[in-house]
């Protein structure tokens, strides 16, 4: 079986997710590579994904709590990002580091 998938301009809509460290890491950087904002509700508030956001701020991307269990991530685009001006502190993350370098 053959599957052909067609490049597209946008993507938009609204997946609901239980609060999951995994998913909260992956969907603040999906957010952080798109380029405007992305609303993301139920995020596992915990130290890991504050590492996260924490470097994404160092590296030029605004993120926002607007409520608990919600906040906002500004992307800038895969090469939107800022150079940092010092290490970046994954404060013990492995996944944070993980997924940062690649």
């Amino acid at each position: 079986m053959n599957l052909t998938l067609r490049p597209v301009s946008r993507l938009a809509g609204e997946v609901s997710v239980p609060g999951d460290k995994s998913i909260t890491h992956r969907a603040l950087l999906l957010g952080a590579l798109g380029e405007g904002p992305s609303r993301v509700r139920g995020y596992l508030d915990g130290g890991d994904c504050r590492a996260t956001i924490g470097c994404l701020r160092a590296l030029g991307i605004r993120v926002e709590e607007v409520a608990p269990g919600e906040i906002v991530v500004h992307g800038r685009g895969l090469r939107g990002w800022d150079a940092p001006e010092a290490p970046l502190d994954c404060v013990r993350s492995g996944t944070t580091m993980r997924l940062l370098a690649g």
